[in-house]
């Protein structure tokens, strides 16, 4: 599914550079839900903008599905992250003038699909995530947990092949997300492929498998009993 080998990013710091990734290794297969760990200037956000097609590696391989990524101009970039990608960010970033039917069948419309049949898909998600007789809410008329949901939802529409979810329980309470952590367990045991990037270890102990982050190196890479949600 997911294929990195020797990756290695810097930042142009004034005259000189900040070498961010040093030589990361990281296969991750079909099926498996991971976290990615590690403190402030770990690398692992930018771990996850080169996963999610938002930033370039400077120098090694990643391949995601068969398909290597390498030097894509935005609009290719923006095709792939569509067909391969589903992101759920911290902060929801949902569209706040729009209902969350609205807001989950808006990555249908860049698919080329017709209104009618991103509607139907819309709501067989938001159904999914138990929001169906929410779907004409604003985000405004959602609590935190609601609006996570439909950002997941959102995330699913397009049926990416990898869910990217950046610190999906950080501005959330820990019963919210304890329940958004049994729905995406829900999920991985569907057979949807799961990358968390998260600093919380009793949301990382609810994955397969801890990848752990320190100065741009991989520390610790070890598959672990999940903690199961009831």
């Amino acid at each position: 599914m997911l294929k990195i080998n020797n990756l290695h990013k810097s930042y142009k710091m004034g005259e000189s550079s900040l070498h961010v990734l040093k030589g990361i290794d990281l296969h991750v297969d079909k099926g498996e839900m991971v976290a990615i760990m590690g403190s402030s200037g770990s690398g692992k956000s930018t771990l996850l903008n080169i996963i999610g097609i938002l930033d370039e590696l400077d120098s090694g391989e990643y391949i995601l599905d068969g398909i290597e990524i390498k030097d894509l101009n935005e609009k290719k970039a923006a095709q792939y992250r569509n067909k391969f990608l589903g992101f759920v960010f911290q902060s929801f970033n949902l569209i706040n003038f729009k209902n969350a039917l609205e807001n989950v069948a808006l990555p249908l419309y860049y698919q080329g699909l017709k209104r009618r049949e991103r509607q139907e898909k819309a709501m067989f998600h938001l159904d999914k995530v138990g929001l169906k007789d929410w779907s004409l809410h604003l985000p405004n008329e959602l609590s935190g947990g609601q609006k996570q949901r439909v950002a997941i939802a959102r995330a699913l529409a397009s049926e990416p092949k990898l869910l990217l979810a950046d610190e999906p329980t950080g501005a959330l309470d820990s019963a919210t997300s304890h329940e958004i952590m049994q729905f995406l367990q829900q999920l991985n045991n569907e057979g949807k492929t799961i990358l968390i990037v998260t600093h919380e270890e009793d949301i990382s102990l609810m994955c397969k498998r801890i990848v752990r982050l320190k100065d741009g190196v991989i520390m610790e890479d070890k598959k672990i009993k999940q903690n199961i949600l009831l």
